[in-house]
């Protein structure tokens, strides 16, 4: 079964949904699944050398008890997922555009899980600029990638129309929140949902699936 996820790299809420898809394919070791990571931006404003997190944040969110409760909230939903957010570890807002092109160059190399799983741990466990090329290179190779080879790519403007391409396509479709699960191409779910719901998700589409040729003979 294909499962596309969109998501961006600097969404805390994509990290605790990819934690909680790969509890529920777990769920069916029986289904052979196919998952590619799909690009979004959730703020394409952000220049190249990226910005001052905290600052960005105060501008985005403003401060007070609500924000604080907002953060408390995430860090809770995270830390049933194994995750320990260290926000006050991470000091830039990247632009996520090169991290994007680094998980399309994983795929390419069957590694495209571990990237998206290495960036997650780097921005929000480590505090690391992922928009940053030498980090990109360092994680790249930390997953098994050539680095040479990503940093020269990263040096130009390799795939970097696509990229962009395919996150504005993924808001031309209507997505407006990320992380949102495309699951054999018919059936969608938005919000890092709990493996429960995507376990009942994955066997609904199933059941379409195996409809669809009796469907087909009965036409016939």
């Amino acid at each position: 079964m294909q499962i596309d996820v969109i998501s961006d790299t600097v969404c805390p809420w994509c990290f605790i949904g990819k934690r909680r898809l790969s509890r529920a394919l777990e769920m069916r070791p029986e289904i052979e699944f196919d998952v590619y990571w799909r690009p979004y931006r959730l703020d394409p404003t952000v220049p190249k050398g990226g910005v001052d997190r905290r600052t960005y944040m105060k501008n985005k969110f403003g401060e007070g008890p609500n924000v604080a409760a907002m953060r408390e909230a995430l860090a809770a939903e995270g830390a049933k997922e194994g995750i320990d957010f260290a926000f006050d570890k991470i000091e830039r807002r990247p632009d996520t555009l090169d991290s994007h092109r680094l998980i399309r160059w994983a795929g390419a190399a069957g590694l495209q899980d571990a990237a998206v799983e290495r960036l997650f741990q780097a921005y929000f466990l480590e505090g690391r600029d992922i928009g940053d090329a030498g980090v990109l290179e360092y994680l790249a190779a930390d997953i098994g990638m050539d680095s040479i080879q990503v940093a020269d790519l990263l040096g130009g403007e390799t795939d970097l129309a696509a990229v962009e391409r395919e996150a504005k396509l993924a808001s031309e479709m209507g997505i407006t929140g990320v992380p949102t699960f495309i699951f054999a191409n018919r059936f969608v779910i938005s919000g890092a949902r709990e493996a429960d719901l995507i376990v009942r998700v994955i066997d609904k589409a199933l059941e379409a699936a195996e409809e669809e040729p009796a469907a087909e003979s009965d036409a016939g």
